[in-house]
């Protein structure tokens, strides 16, 4: 079940970027704008060459202004992956007081309007994770994706599903919210994987730690401004990331 939750939670959107400048200005809008009055977007910026970061900082100076810091920005000085990035933005957002974290990419592919669904089931339910998720019932993926790209999806889910023992059915999303108390447990600066396969190893650990997950369905958007970061090596990484956990942790 889904529910509704009150506009008084600490909740941080933690968004990493790299050459979004395209995407930026809408996704900043979108999500302040959610009816949440606890919500502050964090912008991950890896030094990207197109101004991005610049962007973002013009972009804070706009939604603060009104007393309330809405929105900042973490500016990283070098691009060594995603998950290094998420690490950074989600540490920074507990430091300071958020009582839960949302990943969120910025190309528009994750709907904002699923966030305040989340996080009331985080509140009523009490479980430490939400997961955004594309392949529970309700749950789809744009008509624009290639069969191809489908399959490597659905591929890479059941590979790592069956490779850690886990039920969880997307657990290679990269929509999330999750609870301070969780990510405090797993100790965000113990994780290994720096690429897309930080989202594997991070929820692997949270169950692990015996906190329990729960997935709501969303429909999964092709971005409609700039290019995909994946690339092969995060794909190799992706494949090696479980065998090596399920090996770690046996």
């Amino acid at each position: 079940m889904v529910y509704d939750v009150g506009a008084d939670v600490a909740v941080t959107v933690v968004m990493p970027t790299y050459n979004e400048a395209a995407n930026l200005p809408r996704m900043a809008e979108a999500v302040l704008q959610l009816p949440l009055y606890g919500l502050h977007l964090k912008i991950v910026d890896d030094s990207s060459p197109d101004g991005t970061g610049r962007m973002a900082e013009e972009l804070a100076e706009k939604y603060n202004w009104d007393g309330r810091r809405r929105m900042s920005v973490l500016h990283r000085t070098e691009k060594d992956g995603l998950g290094r990035a998420y690490v950074a933005g989600m540490s920074a957002a507990v430091d300071e007081g958020a009582e839960y974290v949302v990943q969120m990419d910025a190309d528009g592919s994750h709907p904002v309007e699923a966030v305040p669904r989340m996080l009331g089931t985080a509140v009523a339910s009490g479980v430490g994770l939400v997961i955004g998720s594309r392949y529970v019932e309700g749950g789809s993926l744009d008509e624009d994706w290639g069969a191809h790209r489908v399959l490597l999806s659905r591929f890479a889910n059941r590979y790592a599903r069956t490779v850690l023992g886990t039920k969880i059915r997307d657990i290679t999303a990269g929509f999330n919210l999750w609870s301070a108390r969780t990510l405090q447990d797993v100790d965000l600066h113990s994780l290994d994987s720096a690429g897309y396969s930080f989202q594997v190893e991070l929820k692997y650990k949270a169950v692990r730690a015996g906190h329990s997950a729960v997935e709501i369905p969303i429909r999964f958007e092709e971005r409609t401004e700039g290019v995909s970061k994946m690339t092969l090596r995060t794909q190799l990484e992706s494949a090696v990331v479980p065998v090596r956990l399920r090996l770690k942790h046996k």
